[in-house]
Order: structure tokens, then sequence, then C-alpha cells
């Protein structure tokens, strides 16, 4: 069965709105026009990335044993993959450095019924149409749960693993089983003119990342502000997450800087009653082993992000 885009509009997940191209392409937005138009007048680097697919999936039921889709890769930033995943197993990789821009992508399966779950490129904007499958499809279960806007940096849209299915957030949500709108934006700061309500779209859990690429900061009244306007849009009733900063050793002389930027963010966050905070320094070694750069986490520390940011919020019931 091939589905039209508007049926597939409902296994396809982490987008707040969407729209076609003259070619039938599916085009799906994290972020509302006004925020990318912000994006476009303020910093064209992340005005591009608001393009990108992070943390996008498409996820059904079924036992057909093949899916199969049209792709356009329309810019791409870093050359990470297309994945599957059976009942959350990764069974399938495609790395679009040895894709054409576009194409067609088919999948095997395993011929029972299982979860399927497509990850998109995550620092790559991608566009899809002719989703279709040799079977019936359903929706998933048990349903996606909270809905959680989640607001970040690189390392939260998910550079620096380059496998889209292993960014900290895919690795924590698999745990968690989010219904999660991720506007993560590489070299992203805490810019509170970037925040604006969406419409129609109401986040039951706000997680913020942020801080890394500025610590160099003298004041934090930045984060200040970030929380104002943040909480003047949601409101005090709904519970906000902030993760501090996880590392910096690609600037050693600066390591004491840092930690100290990371502590009066908390401070910080901490003043609002409804922030509570997670000590990112504790949630990934701080040895080169686990990071690309000695900055964003590779597949072992995204790994390891993912695994224990998941088990600090299941632990203490964040």
């Amino acid at each position: 069965m091939r589905l039209s885009n508007e049926k597939l509009k409902e296994y396809y997940f982490g987008a707040y709105h969407y729209s076609e191209d003259t070619d039938g392409y599916l085009y799906a937005y994290q972020h509302s026009y006004d925020q990318m138009e912000y994006f476009k007048k303020t910093n064209i680097f992340w005005y591009e990335r608001s393009y990108a697919s992070n943390a996008k999936t498409l996820e059904l039921i079924t036992d057909a044993d093949n899916i199969s889709f049209d792709y356009k890769i329309i810019w791409m930033g870093s050359p990470d993959t297309f994945e599957l995943a059976e009942d959350g197993l990764i069974k399938d990789i495609r790395y679009i450095k040895k894709l054409d821009n576009e194409g067609r992508l088919s999948f095997d399966l395993s011929k029972d019924q299982k979860h399927v779950t497509v990850y998109l490129p995550t620092d790559s904007a991608v566009v899809i149409k002719n989703f279709e499958t040799n079977t019936d499809i359903m929706p998933i279960t048990p349903e996606k749960g909270c809905r959680v806007l989640w607001l970040g940096d690189s390392i939260t849209q998910g550079y620096g693993p380059f496998r889209s299915g292993m960014t900290y957030v895919s690795i924590a949500n698999r745990l968690l089983n989010y219904d999660i709108i991720n506007q993560g934006i590489g070299s992203f700061i805490y810019d509170a003119d970037s925040l604006m309500k969406l419409d129609g779209y109401d986040p039951e859990k706000i997680i913020v990342s942020l801080g890394t690429n500025q610590f160099e900061d003298e004041s934090v009244k930045p984060v200040s502000d970030y929380y104002d306007k943040l909480i003047g849009l949601y409101g005090t009733d709904i519970p906000i997450l902030c993760i501090t900063p996880i590392w910096r050793g690609d600037l050693p002389s600066q390591f004491e800087k840092f930690t100290d930027y990371c502590h009066r963010i908390a401070e910080v966050a901490s003043s609002y009653s409804n922030v509570k905070i997670i000590n990112g320094l504790k949630l990934v070694p701080h040895l080169e082993e686990y990071y690309l750069d000695n900055l964003h986490p590779n597949c072992l520390g995204a790994q390891t992000y993912g695994f224990n940011l998941a088990k600090t919020i299941i632990d203490n019931s964040l």
C-alpha cells in the first residue's frame, strides 16, 4: 500500500507543521515560519539548520517485509544516516554520503509483526514522498507519551555521532518514549528572541540544553532573559528541565571558566519554581574517547549521555 502525504503524517513524529513542493515531496518543520524568518535575518547558519530533520522519525506497526519511499536531500550538513530499527534494534544503516541527492530507498524487514522506526538524517534537510509497504500498517502501540519541546544547540540537534539513530536524544527517547519536537540548532545560544509560541502546540514538558557556546560571556543575563521569556510563553505550571553543558575538553586552559559558567546557569535556572536542574557534567565521562572533537559526543558519548539522562529523569520523576 502506498500512503498519501496526508496519511503519512499519522506516522511521522517530530514535526510541528508540514508543506509540499510542486513535485509532491513532504517537508516537515520543527520551527514555526516566524522563527525561521528570525533565524534568516539573524544568523544564516541557524537558518540552514532549522530545515534539518533532527529527531524526526517514521514509526508504524506492520508485518510487511519491505518498506520504501522516495527521498530528496535539499541541504546537507554532516554526512549522517537514514536508519531503520525493528522493535528498537537498529537493523539497517544508509550513509547519505553514499547516496544520490534524490532517489528511492528500500528496506527489507523480518516477516513477523514489529514496531518499525525510520530515523531521518539529523544534520541534513530531507524530504520524502510515496511511502509504500507490501502489506497493511497500523499506528504504534503504546502510543507516544509526554509532549516535549526540546531546545538546544548542535549536541541536541545531533551533531557528533554521524548516526541519526545514535544521537543522545534518540537514545534517551528509546527509554522515555516522548512525543518530541527537537528545536536543537548547531551553534545555538540562550537567545530569548528565538522563543515564539507555537500556535496549536502545547508541550507538557520542556527540556533546555544550552550554554556550551557562550561560556565566555561575563554575564548570565541572556540565561535569565531566556527563562523569563520561556515561562512567559508557557506559564509556571509546565515542568522545565535545564541540562547544564556536559564538557568542553577542546579548551583545557578555560575549563575552570567553563565549569563556573555551568554553575551560574544552574543558579539562574533554579531560581524559577518550575525549573529543575540536571548536572550535565555528570552525564558523560570527561575523556576524549567519548567525543568526536573533545566537544561533541561521538556514538559512545551520545549513548552514554542518552542513557544517563533518561535514567536521571526516570529515577527522579522529572
